[in-house]
């Protein structure tokens, strides 16, 4: 296939880094064979709030076989984290200049119950592209690819514990209005929905500003 391909780990509310690669490339391969691994953005996307940077996370069930594939990672009910999570982003975002205008189609999102974090993941990021303008090409993956050819593989490089500096000189995150920035400055490479509920239609401006081309 021509043109620039890319390929990533599922990721819930990816932060801007991730979007800024479905935006840099033709098509973006998501990644469903790897083994799940917790403390990543699989399960966790990192959003502002009064106190600062706020990590949420999707609990999941405990596989009987040990190690299992993203594919087959099936989301817990535990913890009522559904609830939660829609308190956290109406607490930090409902002052913000586009959470009013989609919050009604955001909410449903965390009224459905979902069987499996993979499909999830999917169709969140899908609804944000639609909200943003985007139209990246993102494909599943069929198998899993260790030494993927003719693309670059950011699956373990966009990490919360590895600093986007050091692993991805390309991003480059550019300032943009945040509801708390005058209390706490400007956090750089949260959550797409930071970015979606401070800039709304906006946030692809901000998106092709913040990487090198």
């Amino acid at each position: 296939m021509n043109g620039k391909q890319v390929i990533l780990s599922s990721a819930y509310l990816a932060p801007i880094e991730y979007y800024t690669k479905l935006l840099a490339y033709d098509t973006a391969y998501i990644e469903r064979y790897d083994h799940y691994m917790k403390q990543t953005f699989r399960n966790r996307c990192v959003i502002a709030s009064a106190g600062g940077a706020l990590a949420l996370t999707i609990p999941t069930e405990k596989s009987d076989e040990g190690k299992c594939l993203m594919k087959d990672i099936r989301i817990s009910d535990h913890g009522n984290w559904r609830h939660v999570h829609w308190n956290a982003f109406v607490a930090g975002y409902k002052h913000s200049p586009f959470f009013d205008y989609y919050a009604d189609e955001f909410r449903g999102f965390f009224e459905r119950k979902y069987t499996f974090l993979f499909d999830f993941n999917m169709e969140l990021c899908q609804w944000v592209c639609e909200q943003i303008d985007m139209q990246p090409r993102l494909v599943p993956t069929s198998d899993y690819l260790t030494a993927p050819e003719g693309m670059d593989d950011f699956r373990e490089r966009i990490h919360p514990k590895h600093p986007y500096a050091e692993t991805d000189p390309d991003f480059v995150p550019a300032v943009y209005y945040q509801v708390f920035d005058q209390k706490q400055g400007f956090i750089p490479n949260l959550s797409i929905a930071d970015l979606l509920f401070n800039m709304g239609p906006e946030s692809l401006i901000v998106l092709h500003s913040s990487y090198n081309c």
